[in-house]
């Protein structure tokens, strides 16, 4: 079948954020002290996949199992870095929350498709409630999220079938607990380039099986979702809480006004969005007590839809 190329390309994130390189983001959201390391949770033939852990500080109580966050990077399935959720990691450790930014396979690196980045996303999942108790990690309060690619991961996890990984223990399961998604690419099957390029990564068949907004049912858990808009891929956002609404299920979409795609990685957005984000998880009783987040003067609103 001819292979086509995603327009999710060109509405990739910005250069600082889609370059697989080493470079913290410069953006800050916590002063807090918190303790990072880093695990393998996956060898594959192109390499190993590591979890970078950002944990509260101080040291775990064996009696105390706190909520986890597992963030995927964006970059259209091609580049990026696990260091632009660093910022986002770092201030839910600092709230109390095991915060995880997750390597996944890439075009650029690695010479995969997008199929091998949703095989790793849900085995990075299971891998985390395999070893919960391990990590001090509560198994039914965890979390996926992302953004642009990265969203369309988080996503994946909670609603895609396809695509396990042949070494996982499927008797664990990759569904997470909630969502935290910053524009993801819900309906995969709207953003190809109609001028059938044989240089694309995605199949016909493959965008079916991997098209989040297919598969919302009654067990999609809660999600809140971050979209400029001028971002065409909020289309798909629409999509996903039209849907979600239908089966009664919790879905919050909270929009920039005329911003665009990846609006959420600079400031002023990167703090609005997350102080959001925040508010969300304690609602669900992931986390206690006010935000820690002081936004700007004059800070910019998001507006709910």
């Amino acid at each position: 079948m001819r292979l086509l190329i995603p327009l999710l390309f060109a509405f990739a994130l910005p250069v600082s954020a889609r370059k697989a390189g080493n470079d913290k983001p410069t953006i800050k959201l916590t002063s807090a002290e918190v303790s990072s390391t880093e695990v393998v949770y996956k060898t594959t033939p192109q390499g190993e996949l590591k979890l970078h852990v950002f944990s509260p500080k101080g040291e775990f109580q064996a009696a105390v199992l706190r909520p986890c966050v597992v963030f995927f990077f964006g970059g259209g399935w091609t580049n990026g870095s696990h260091r632009q959720f660093v910022p986002q990691a770092e201030y839910l450790a600092s709230r109390g929350i095991v915060a995880i930014s997750a390597d996944y396979r890439i075009k650029s690196i690695h010479q995969t498709t997008p199929d091998k980045c949703v095989e790793d996303a849900k085995s990075a999942i299971r891998w985390v409630r395999g070893h919960a108790t391990k990590l001090g990690i509560d198994p039914g309060k965890i979390i996926a999220g992302g953004g642009s690619a990265g969203g369309h991961l988080a996503a994946c996890t909670a609603l895609v079938t396809a695509y396990d990984a042949e070494g996982d223990d499927k008797s664990v399961s990759a569904r997470p607990d909630a969502l935290v998604l910053f524009n993801p690419a819900l309906n995969i099957g709207t953003l190809f380039d109609q001028r059938g390029s044989a240089n694309g990564l995605v199949t016909k068949d493959m965008a079916e099986a991997i098209t989040p907004n297919s598969f919302i049912s009654k067990k999609t858990p809660p999600a809140i979702l971050f979209f400029g808009t001028a971002d065409k891929l909020k289309a798909g956002g629409d999509e996903y809480i039209q849907k979600a609404r239908e089966f009664g299920l919790r879905a919050e979409m909270w929009a920039a006004a005329g911003m665009p795609h990846g609006f959420f990685n600079k400031e002023p957005w990167i703090q609005v969005t997350a102080r959001k984000m925040d508010e969300f998880l304690a609602s669900l009783g992931y986390l206690g007590g006010e935000p820690t987040i002081k936004l700007p003067e004059n800070a910019p609103e998001l507006k709910a839809e």
